[in-house]
């Protein structure tokens, strides 16, 4: 038994139109589904929402429910902001560039490019408060990743034990310390 692939994932919005333009626009996701519903249908409970479905990419689908009569939206605070987000992959460092500053042209603040030595990144947030990560592969990122998985069990165990950061991977962050 075997999980096929993500069917898709669902945040929370506070405007379906407004999420449905603002990632059709900064993300160029098409819109590929409206659902709509006065009872939610696993619980029965009854409150109208609006579920939107967006295309990420290869089969990738990224939902939103704009949820109108419940509380504001709001964030959990004992997580940092950095912590829960969404990344999206992107081809190569030249396309993250081109978003980089198609997110900057638009009013949109951008972190990054981070290098995380596999991968390289820029964060920024929607307009939902959900903070986004799109990242490019490293063109050495096969040989990194083949030095990773053999000292993820060790990394895993070590941290369950002392919940300090292994050192096993230190070397994946060197060149953004040193900057710092």
């Amino acid at each position: 038994m075997k999980i096929d692939q993500m069917h898709h994932v669902a945040y929370r919005c506070k405007d379906a139109k407004e999420t449905v333009e603002w990632y059709g626009k900064m993300l160029n996701m098409d819109f590929i589904l409206a659902i709509a519903e006065d009872k939610v249908p696993s619980t029965h409970e009854p409150d109208p929402y609006m579920h939107i479905f967006l295309d990420a990419g290869q089969g990738n689908v990224l939902a939103f429910f704009e949820l109108p009569t419940k509380p504001e939206m709001g964030r959990d605070p004992n997580t940092p902001e950095w912590c829960q987000h969404i990344a999206y992959k992107v081809k190569d460092r030249a396309t993250l560039i081109a978003f980089k500053e198609h997110l900057e042209a638009n009013g949109v603040e951008v972190l990054g490019v981070t290098d995380h030595s596999l991968f390289h990144s820029i964060y920024f947030f929607d307009p939902n408060g959900h903070r986004c990560e799109l990242a490019c592969p490293d063109p050495e990122e096969e040989a990194m990743l083949a030095r990773m998985d053999a000292v993820k069990w060790q990394m895993l165990e070590e941290w369950s034990q002392t919940k300090r950061a292994p050192k096993h991977a230190a070397w994946m962050h060197e060149k953004e310390l040193a900057k710092s």
